[in-house]
């Protein structure tokens, strides 16, 4: 899978359902090509296109419940990868990891400001 489709289904699965133009802009591809990638994430089951209930003529794209799985299984290999990365450090080197938390925090946050850009 690529990098963004895995950020397409992990957006959708912080946000919740999203227009195809709002997920573009998100990740950083032309409308032109998020729809070729929700296509093919469609086909593979991950993600679905439901109407608007707000607005008829706007279709939002979805997660699955086996795009849910996929977004969770990522994290758990991701957090099972830093653990035993985390358990070949030293004391100090964790420490120093601890201290950092808040700022690596921030800068999560802050990143993900700039990839939803403003709320709707």
């Amino acid at each position: 899978m690529s990098l963004t489709s895995a950020a397409t289904l992990a957006t959708l699965d912080r946000t919740g359902p999203r227009r195809i133009t709002d997920l573009a802009a998100v990740e950083g591809v032309t409308q032109p090509a998020m729809t070729a990638l929700v296509r093919v994430m469609e086909e593979s089951g991950l993600v679905e296109r439901r109407g608007d209930a707000s607005d008829k003529r706007v279709t939002l794209v979805c997660l699955t419940e086996a795009g849910a799985s996929y977004v969770r299984t990522r994290r758990q290999a991701g957090v099972h990868a830093f653990e035993r990365l985390i358990g070949k450090l030293t004391g100090d080197e964790v420490e120093a990891l601890v201290a950092a938390l808040p700022a690596l925090k921030h800068l999560a946050e802050l990143e993900s400001q700039d990839r939803e850009g403003p709320k709707q």
